[in-house]
């Protein structure tokens, strides 16, 4: 009887005394690159692969001796051949909406992420619609995705989102709104806010000798607090700056999803029901942000205004180098790098590696004196041709 249990376990467990380390290591590297597209350095490789950083280098010379690896560039490495791998995952993508700049570098740089990884990519647009985000979720179930990637903002429907996924044994990332059981990736909203609000406080000081008269807040009601905690945090940072500052009047409004007419509309009306003369505005995004801008031009009240907004887009970063202009800054979330980072995360998720519960973008304040230096490569992509 023990004898079969032995030999049972051998078996299952048989010894591998002809396994060579050394291939074994190096096949590792090899298998650390997800794609022949993608460039990666000692670091990067190192970590991915466990392994010391100059035992990895070495493998990394060695595979480059024998063509199986090419450097690029000074400090990079790309895989020469296409592993065959064990499975072609398949994600669902749910996009916010096709309406926002934001989410639309988000959906592209996700596209091309996901088919440098030699993944399939369902995407469906949520439209900013609970409706529309609830039967996209059905729609990912029943075509049996390994994993969601969702971005909505109806904060009313997240649980009932998160029901069907978790029947279905879906694991799913809810990006920038918080859904039960998701892993979460995306702004740490307070923090980027409370860096505007600094910054609108210390701008008014130095350039309004009377100080500011009323605060407007422009947020997304919808996606409930954890996204309008921008708002919170502009709010916190003026206050911090200015102690006096809370004796000023302060307006909140709902932007209907961040989108520029709704939110045109309602500064409109704030302008001819209030008559601002020094007001410090802060803004859900950029879209927002741009929206209050162009309302206070068209009554000729630019100068009475000092706006902050989230995001740092293309459009925002174009603004902060006209002269004068009174968006005086964007917090930048660098959307164009979620992609690559979304898709790591889920591989992580998928092959049941550790990951964190909360992945947060790092954020950086984007004004008219550094916008040229976080981003020097604007010019040369608003006149570079554009591709056929």
């Amino acid at each position: 009887m023990k004898s079969a249990t032995k030999s049972t376990r051998s078996e299952a467990n048989p010894k591998r005394g002809y396994t060579i380390q050394a291939v074994v290591r190096a096949a590792s590297i090899l298998n650390a690159f997800q794609s022949t597209s993608e460039v990666l350095d000692l670091r990067v490789v190192a970590a991915r692969v466990g392994l010391h950083k100059a035992t990895t280098f070495r493998l990394l010379e060695t595979l480059v001796e024998t063509h199986l690896l090419e450097r690029a560039g000074k400090r990079g490495y790309r895989c020469c051949v296409q592993l065959a791998r064990n499975k072609r995952y398949r994600i669902g993508y749910g996009s916010q909406t096709s309406l926002l700049p934001f989410t639309g570098a988000v959906s592209d740089g996700l596209v091309v992420a996901a088919n440098n990884a030699n993944i399939d990519l369902l995407v469906l647009n949520n439209a900013l619609s609970p409706r529309t985000a609830l039967q996209n979720a059905d729609a990912f179930v029943s075509e049996k995705v390994d994993l969601v990637i969702d971005s909505q903002i109806n904060v009313g429907i997240a649980a009932q989102i998160a029901v069907k996924f978790a029947a279905a044994r879906i694991p799913f990332i809810a990006i920038d709104i918080p859904h039960p059981g998701a892993i979460y990736f995306g702004a740490d909203n307070y923090k980027a806010g409370r860096m505007a609000g600094r910054h609108l406080a210390k701008w008014a000081a130095k350039n309004w000798k009377s100080g500011p008269e009323q605060i407007i807040l422009l947020g997304v009601d919808a996606a409930g607090p954890l996204l309008n905690a921008r708002l919170s945090g502009v709010l916190d940072g003026i206050h911090e700056m200015n102690p006096s500052a809370h004796r000023i009047p302060t307006h909140h409004y709902d932007t209907k999803g961040g989108q520029f007419e709704a939110t045109l509309d309602v500064v409109r009306r704030h302008i001819r029901r209030r008559a601002p003369e020094r007001a410090l505005i802060g803004a859900v995004n950029d879209s927002t942000a741009l929206a209050a801008l162009q309302a206070f031009r068209e009554a000729g009240l630019e100068r009475c205004c000092a706006i902050a907004g989230q995001d740092g887009s293309l459009a925002a970063r174009e603004e902060l180098r006209r002269r004068s202009s009174r968006l005086i800054c964007s917090v930048a979330y660098f959307p164009e790098t979620y992609g690559e980072r979304l898709i790591r995360l889920a591989l992580d998720v998928l092959k049941h590696k550790p990951v964190a519960p909360a992945v947060f973008v790092e954020h950086e304040l984007l004004t008219p004196q550094n916008v040229d230096k976080i981003y020097p490569n604007d010019t040369w992509m608003k006149s570079a041709p554009e591709s056929i």
